[in-house]
C-alpha cells in the first residue's frame, strides 16, 4: 500500500471509529472504553482446503468490522448493530450454548464463551457493531465480527492477546471455536487467521497440516500497474445453510474410505490411482478439487515470490473450473463475473470464499479498471441479475485497536 493510500485508509478508519463512539453513547448512555476493528478477507487461492489440512493464501482487505465496547459489572453481553437496527440482543455468558445466542449475535457472544472456555477470566460487555464488510458477500463478515470482538475482549479484560503472534494465534483458535460450536458454521480457520495475522502488502500462506506459523508472501501490485477487483455478485451466500457442511462431510467420507489421515496426505502424482479407490464419482470430484487446489496454492506462491504474475492466469483459470465442476460451489453469477472479467482483459479471475454465491476476484490492470467494471455491470444487467458491487482492494493489516 503506498503512503497516500495508507494515510487515507487510516483517516477513514478513524472517522468510522469516532462515529461509532457517538452511536454507542446514544445507545447505552455512556462512552465505550474503546473501538476495535478487524478486516474481511479475500482468498487469492486455496478454497475448501483449510479443513482438509491443506494450504490457502488469503489477504486481509480494507473493508472492516468495527466494535465499540465497554465492560459490564455482570455476565450479560448486550449487543447492537448499526446494520441491524432495532435488534439489540442480550445474552448471559452462563447460558451460551450452540444456537442460544441467536443469529448474527452468536458470532460475537460466542467469542467471549470460547475465551472463557480456554481458561480466561471473562465478564459481560456492552457492544455496538458497525460492520463494513458486505454481509453475505463471501468476504468473511462473520470472522471480522468475531475477531473485532476478540480484540476488544482481550484488551478490556487485560489478556494481552494482541501483543504478539502467539497470542493472536490463540485468539484465532477461540474465534474458530465460536464459529463452529456456537454459530454452527463448520468453517476451517482461514478467515479468522486472515483477520488476526495478516500484514499490509502481503498475502498470508497458511498451512493447516499441524501447528505451522503463517508465511507472509509479498503482494503489492501497484508498482506493476495492477490491482485486485472484488466483484460481489450479491447472490445469496450463507455458510450455515448446510451446503458448506455437506462438502466437509464428503471430504471426511473420502478420508475414511481411503484410510488416510487427511486429503493433504494425497500426493498429486498419486491422484489418479487414489481416485479409483473411491466409491462414487461425487467423492472423486471432491478429492480431485482439494488435491489439485493445494498444488495450485504452491504454484501461486511461487509466481508471486518470483514476480511472474502472468503465471496466475492459468492457475486462477484452473482453480475456478475446479470449484465450478469438481467441488460444485460456484453459481451463474460467479461464473458470469469471472468469464466477463477474463474476456475483457483481466490477467486472472476466480471465485473466492466458500461459494454458493458471494464474490469473485480479478487481477486487473489499473488502467483498464473502468472498462472491466462496466463490462461486468452490463453483463449482469443483460442476465437480469442483481447489480453487483465492484470495488478494488489492497492487502490490509490485522485486527487492531482504533481508539
Amino acid at each position: 500500500m503506498n503512503a497516500n493510500n495508507a494515510d487515507h485508509a487510516e483517516d477513514s478508519r478513524r472517522v468510522i471509529a469516532t462515529s461509532l463512539v457517538d452511536t454507542f453513547r446514544a445507545a447505552y448512555g455512556a462512552d465505550p472504553s474503546g473501538v476495535w476493528s478487524a478486516p474481511g478477507r479475500v482468498n487469492l487461492i486455496g478454497e475448501h482446503t483449510d479443513y482438509n489440512h491443506g494450504l490457502c493464501l488469503p489477504v486481509a482487505i480494507p473493508r472492516r468490522t468495527f466494535v465499540a465496547a465497554r465492560r459490564r459489572a455482570d455476565r450479560q453481553i448486550r449487543i447492537a448493530s448499526i446494520q441491524v437496527p432495532g435488534e439489540e440482543r442480550t445474552v448471559s455468558l452462563d447460558t451460551i450454548a450452540q444456537g442460544s445466542a441467536g443469529g448474527w449475535a452468536a458470532y460475537s457472544a460466542g467469542v467471549l464463551w470460547a475465551l472463557e472456555q480456554a481458561g480466561h477470566a471473562i465478564g459481560g460487555l456492552d457492544v455496538v457493531v458497525d460492520g463494513r464488510v458486505p454481509l453475505g458477500s463471501g468476504l468473511s463478515s462473520s470472522a471480522a465480527l468475531e475477531c473485532a470482538t476478540a480484540a476488544a475482549a482481550v484488551d478490556l479484560f487485560e489478556l494481552r492477546g494482541l501483543d504478539d503472534e502467539s497470542g493472536r494465534r490463540r485468539l484465532v483458535a477461540a474465534c474458530i471455536r465460536a464459529e463452529n460450536e456456537i454459530a454452527g458454521a463448520p468453517t476451517g480457520g482461514m478467515d479468522q487467521s486472515a483477520a488476526l495475522l495478516s500484514a499490509p502488502d502481503t498475502a498470508l500462506l497458511l498451512d493447516f497440516d499441524g501447528d505451522h506459523p503463517p508465511h507472509r508472501v509479498p503482494f503489492e501490485l501497484t508498482a506493476r500497474g495492477l490491482e485486485v477487483l472484488v466483484m460481489n455478485t450479491r447472490a445469496a451466500h450463507a455458510l450455515g445453510d448446510g451446503q458448506y457442511g455437506n462438502r466437509r462431510q464428503e471430504c471426511e467420507t473420502a478420508v475414511r474410505e481411503l484410510g488416510v489421515p487427511s486429503l493433504r496426505a494425497i500426493a498429486p502424482v498419486d491422484l489418479d490411482t487414489t481416485l479409483a479407490r473411491l466409491s462414487s464419482d461425487v467423492l472423486r470430484r471432491r478429492v480431485r478439487h482439494v488435491v489439485t487446489e493445494i498444488a495450485r496454492v504452491v504454484d501461486a506462491v511461487a509466481a508471486l515470490e518470483s514476480g511472474e504474475l502472468d503465471r496466475l492466469t492459468g492457475i486462477f483459470d484452473a482453480s475456478h473450473a475446479s470449484m465450478r465442476d469438481d467441488y460444485e460451489i460456484s453459481c451463474a453469477e460467479l461464473d458470469l463475473a469471472v468469464d466477463t472479467a477474463r474476456a475483457t482483459g483481466a490477467l486472472a479471475a476466480r471465485m473466492t470464499g466458500g461459494g454458493f454465491g458471494g464474490s469473485a476476484i480479478a487481477v486487473i490492470e489499473t488502467a483498464r479498471r473502468e472498462e472491466i467494471r462496466s463490462a461486468v455491470e452490463r453483463a449482469f444487467e443483460a442476465a437480469r441479475f442483481r447489480e453487483p458491487e465492484l470495488f478494488t482492494i489492497t492487502a490490509d493489516g490485522p485486527a487492531a485497536r482504533e481508539l
